[in-house]
């Protein structure tokens, strides 16, 4: 446990008291799309800095790893970040009351770490462990938390109050970042990086066509977000789910047309847009 491990507990305390400021929305607060964003204009900020950050470094480092590094090296690069978040996940599992998972979750880390070199190789879904992912944004959801209003975040993007304390409470609650030391313990910083710079990369053409194709950016990404995190979490606003890897010019027919109130409205991502 290095010195700083103290502070960990307080900020994990801080941002599970901050979980109870989340917005609660008025009457008429919310679009006909679902979307609650009562701090547009400063997310629209943080959305044009992450914006430039992904043009100026993020975007051309992912497409230059991607065409440099072979497909199997990537793919043993992604396995290894996602078998050191697999405790973290069984901890949520756990919370969330989901045994099952919680098991699953455990063994394919205790498997894949010791016959899949250190989880380079994912040897456990080949025997029927497949990967269940989950969050601490999800245990706040089983617990009942509202999703409170839509925020972006520097460098990781679209989220919510509820997810946004998710991730800053997985971040320092992983197990794993008790019990290894420095200099190894970053070593799960550095896998998330190299994933999230193997899926921006692989992804390329679509993320592009939303960040730098779509007529407002912000808000095409906002609606995908919420709708498919609603339709992972499964309940809310399921029924309006946009598969982000479909054309976002396209138009929209049978359920995908739902609004997220079940209203059955066409969706507009750019109804409630601020008149400026």
């Amino acid at each position: 446990m290095t010195l700083y491990s103290p502070f960990r507990f307080g900020l994990l305390g801080a941002v599970l008291i901050a979980l109870s400021a989340c917005t609660t929305p008025g009457p008429g607060e919310v679009s006909s799309t679902g979307v609650f964003d009562p701090y547009e204009k400063g997310n629209r900020n943080v959305h044009a800095f992450n914006r430039g950050v992904d043009r100026a470094i993020f975007r051309p480092t992912a497409r230059g790893f991607t065409r440099i590094v072979p497909d199997p090296i990537e793919d043993s690069f992604v396995n290894f970040s996602q078998n050191l978040s697999e405790p973290g996940d069984t901890v949520n599992f756990l919370l969330q009351g989901r045994l099952p998972e919680a098991g699953r979750s455990f063994g394919r880390f205790l498997f894949n770490s010791t016959f899949g070199l250190l989880g380079l190789l994912d040897p456990a879904t080949e025997i029927g462990l497949g990967e269940a992912d989950t969050n601490f944004g999800e245990t706040l959801h089983v617990w009942g938390a509202q999703e409170g209003a839509y925020v972006e975040l520097p460098f990781f993007g679209p989220s919510t109050e509820r997810d946004a304390v998710g991730v800053l409470v997985d971040f320092f609650t992983n197990p794993l970042s008790f019990t290894l030391q420095n200099p190894v313990e970053n070593v799960g910083v550095y896998a998330e990086i190299v994933e999230r710079l193997s899926q921006r990369g692989r992804f390329s053409d679509t993320i592009d066509s939303i960040l730098y194709e779509s007529a407002d950016s912000y808000a095409q990404s906002r609606l995908i977000y919420l709708q498919a995190r609603r339709f992972e979490l499964g309940g809310e606003g399921a029924d309006g789910y946009i598969d982000p890897y479909l054309d976002p010019y396209a138009e929209l027919d049978g359920p995908g047309a739902a609004d997220l109130s079940g209203q059955g409205t066409d969706i507009d991502p750019y109804e409630d847009l601020d008149a400026e």
